[in-house]
């Protein structure tokens, strides 16, 4: 039978584990970009969202079963982390036109992603 210490230390393994996995993620994000700079958003009962934007402009995403993780996962990254997803740093992603189209299929009230 487990104990509640014993669930509490299974609990911070898991989550040390899930941290450092997406620590590596983060980190080679930030190699295959020159670099990178995040934000954490809570997206509900699903976890945090971890916004990278790399430095050349490149973004992308990772999920964290909590906000708590995400922030381990970050500092264990070295990641540089933003408040807001706004003004400049919002300025520097560079989007193609997967994402153009994606996103006027949305709007427009078409398929979310036309052939492009």
């Amino acid at each position: 039978m487990l104990s509640m210490a014993d669930t509490t230390t299974a609990d911070t393994k898991k989550q040390d584990r899930a941290a450092a996995k997406l620590a590596k993620q983060i980190g080679a994000f930030a190699r295959e970009h020159g670099g990178a700079e995040g934000q954490l958003a809570h997206i509900g009962q699903a976890g945090t969202r971890i916004v990278l934007v790399g430095t050349d402009g490149g973004w992308g995403d990772l999920v964290a079963p909590s906000y708590a993780v995400a922030e381990k996962a970050a500092e264990k990254a070295g990641l540089t982390l933003h408040e807001e997803f706004d003004g400049e740093f919002a300025a520097r992603v560079k989007t193609g036109p997967y994402e153009w189209t994606r996103m006027a299929g949305i709007q427009l009230g078409g398929t979310a992603n036309p052939a492009a």
